[in-house]
């Protein structure tokens, strides 16, 4: 029996059943269960990720068109190497130079053709014509202008003193050199070394520069190219005035060249010119 006083039981409906439930409760919102759950809906993460990959988008299009990243940025690895430059971009024309090395070309004295010596001897240039003056009226003795005009004037000093100097030969051409070293060598059948003690080889001789010339005596005109000539007055003059003429012996006794005594054979070193031509070339290697 149940008891009346107990507060009727009210109907929850669990799945479209019901039950009895307590009286005082039984105009509560009836719940239903099935409906309780939530609806679905996009969940927090997808939503979070769709928004990274729009920003990402975003600032890809942007780093492109600004040229922030390179368009190479996405080629991938197994790219072809790209082609070289063009040579004339890559490396402009190379524009000539003078030479590091001092050629014997640019000595005034040494001809670029011609060895550091030969047979102890030491090469010189053939001097222009234009730089040739006469010392002899006939016109047969020439040396340059500046040694020219010294010449004469020490000539005249020492006919002052009674001493007759005479011009025997001063400028000589490669080509007159030729016969005098080959074919006088041929004539008194000496080797090249015997001759080179005496004469120079062709374009190795100081005559060719218009600077040198050799001297006699012209009262002792049988001492003209020999040794003996130093016992002249012609001699002994020279020796002791042709410096104040700026001219000097060429080749002195024991002289490092190894070539004989020559006491007729005399140079002139008046000039900046003349000075280089010898004293540079005595620089050359000597063998």
């Amino acid at each position: 029996m149940k008891n009346s006083s107990l507060p009727k039981q009210a109907e929850t409906v669990v799945d479209g059943s019901t039950e009895e439930i307590p009286e005082a409760i039984r105009d509560l919102p009836v719940v239903t269960v099935a409906s309780s759950r939530p609806s679905p809906r996009p969940g927090l993460f997808w939503k979070m990720l769709g928004l990274a990959v729009v920003a990402f988008c975003t600032a890809l299009a942007i780093n492109y068109q600004f040229g922030i990243l390179s368009p190479k940025a996405y080629i991938p690895l197994l790219e072809p190497t790209p082609e070289p430059k063009s040579s004339t971009a890559s490396s402009p024309s190379p524009t000539p130079t003078a030479s590091a090395t001092p050629s014997a070309a640019a000595s005034p004295t040494a001809s670029p053709s011609l060895p550091d010596n030969l047979l102890g001897h030491l090469p010189y240039e053939e001097a222009p014509a234009a730089e040739l003056e006469s010392i002899t009226p006939d016109g047969s003795h020439r040396l340059r202008k500046a040694a020219a005009q010294a010449y004469q004037q020490m000539e005249q000093a020492a006919l002052a003193s009674g001493v007759s100097l005479v011009p025997i030969s001063s400028f000589r051409t490669v080509k007159e050199q030729e016969g005098i070293f080959f074919e006088v060598k041929a004539q008194r059948g000496q080797v090249a070394t015997k001759r080179a003690e005496v004469s120079a080889p062709p374009g190795y001789s100081e005559h060719h520069t218009g600077y040198a010339i050799d001297i006699g005596d012209g009262n002792m005109p049988s001492t003209n190219l020999n040794v003996s000539f130093e016992q002249t007055q012609a001699f002994q003059w020279l020796k002791d005035n042709a410096a104040f003429y700026s001219f000097e012996l060429s080749f002195p006794k024991d002289n490092p060249q190894g070539v004989s005594y020559e006491p007729w054979h005399w140079r002139f070193v008046g000039d900046r010119q003349s000075l280089e031509t010898f004293y540079k070339a005595r620089k050359l290697k000597k063998s």
